[in-house]
């Protein structure tokens, strides 16, 4: 059975992206790039595999990821309709048509029922890519969050998870820090 894995980089208060989406302010120092390259390849773009030194396709646990409009949008926005064209892409929207790419399937019901579809299905692991509205409607079905906790505060923007106060407890299974202040957290779900 598939596990749903929601790997993210994250500020200390908790935000994904600023308010408009951009990411920029995260940081990518050189020595979590090698830890991230080495441990997470799949996770980088197919573009920028060449630029980091990623095999192409890059091995690893995944063979599937989600996103939600608002991630996929600035790919679409400079022409690129298959950002991660080494794993099968599930893009949540209501409003976008069905993707004439073959590796991009536009999903527009509920992720949660799609989500336990796929996760009932052979394969690999599902990564749950981003954002923090598509996090939040799945996040019960997480089974692992990784974070890329990055040493900044930036008061607003788009939430890891964005839902109603609903706790949900996570167990701690693994920490990598780094001299940049960088900590890499892996927790998984607690029985629910």
């Amino acid at each position: 059975m598939h596990k749903l894995v929601y790997y993210v980089a994250s500020t200390l208060d908790g935000f994904i992206a600023a308010p408009d989406g951009s990411y920029d302010f995260l940081p990518l120092e050189p020595e979590v790039a090698a830890y991230l390259t080495a441990e997470w390849p799949q996770t980088f773009p197919t573009f920028a595999h060449a630029q980091f030194g990623i095999a192409s396709p890059p091995a690893g646990r995944f063979d599937a990821l989600l996103m939600g409009r608002a991630t996929y949008d600035p790919a679409l926005k400079i022409g690129v309709t298959s950002p991660y064209a080494h794993l099968k892409q599930y893009v949540f929207s209501r409003s976008l048509p069905p993707s004439d790419d073959p590796q991009v399937e536009i999903v527009s019901g509920d992720p949660v029922a799609f989500v336990r579809e796929l996760k009932a299905q052979p394969g690999g692991d599902i990564w749950l890519c981003g954002g923090g509205q598509l996090a939040g409607q799945l996040l019960d079905e997480v089974d692992e969050l990784v974070v890329k906790l990055n040493p900044i505060v930036v008061g607003s923007g788009i939430p890891l998870a964005d839902r109603g106060f609903t706790p949900t407890r996570f167990t701690l299974a693994g920490t990598r820090p780094f001299d940049s202040g960088v900590v890499v957290l892996r927790y998984t779900a607690e029985a629910r």
